[in-house]
């Protein structure tokens, strides 16, 4: 994924809110040389984000004329206002060791005998790991195939085939649990009392 940034000369809160307010975003370059001030469109940057491939891949940034291959490191939104407030590229080539968290993609959950047949539902535990990798590595998802778990079955991060040279950081869980199969719930109906037909019995008044 491609993106244009431009130098930026002015720094401090009050350059950036002036920037901000010209729908522009201020932000940074850093890694593998000098740390570089820039700016962006504020609209692209704000619907690139909203895109999971700007997350979790390696982008080409074009700056002066000279593209460099970065990663979105941080970004911070206004505390309600749909706003990019600031964004941290790193620069990255093929020995940059990096690590960051990577989405999981759930697939073929419908056509497992423990969905189709038992009508159990599958619990997503995770839905991101951490993983650490060159940067040529770096996929954008990590498949998990759902197609053969079977009721009661329990899906661990050693069940997961991972291409060579990627590495889960558990942060010192061993094997963690990334889904499991729930039994299905059976449903109770409860069948609410008739009231009775019969009127009440009144007390017979003094004539």
């Amino acid at each position: 994924m491609k993106f244009t940034a431009f130098e930026r000369s002015l720094q401090g809160t009050g350059a950036s809110r002036r920037l901000r307010f010209a729908g522009k975003v201020p932000g940074i370059v850093y890694g593998a040389g000098e740390a570089v001030a820039i700016e962006l469109d504020h609209n692209a940057l704000f619907h690139a984000l909203r895109k999971e491939t700007f997350h979790a891949s390696i982008l080409e940034m074009e700056l002066a004329g000279k593209v460099e291959k970065v990663l979105l490191r941080d970004y911070q939104m206004h505390a309600y206002r749909p706003l990019v407030l600031h964004v941290d590229f790193q620069r990255v080539d093929a020995s940059t060791k990096i690590h960051k968290k990577i989405p999981l993609h759930f697939i073929n959950e419908a056509e497992s005998d423990a969905v189709k047949i038992d009508k159990c539902t599958i619990e997503h535990v995770v839905t991101a790991l951490d993983i650490e990798c060159f940067a040529e590595q770096l996929p954008e998802h990590l498949v998990v195939d759902l197609g053969k778990v079977v009721k009661g079955q329990t899906i661990h991060l050693d069940d997961l085939t991972l291409a060579p040279g990627i590495k889960v950081r558990t942060h010192g869980r061993k094997n963690p649990v990334i889904a499991t199969v729930v039994d299905a719930v059976a449903e109770e109906i409860i069948v609410a009392p008739v009231a009775s037909e019969e009127p009440a019995k009144g007390k017979k008044g003094k004539k």
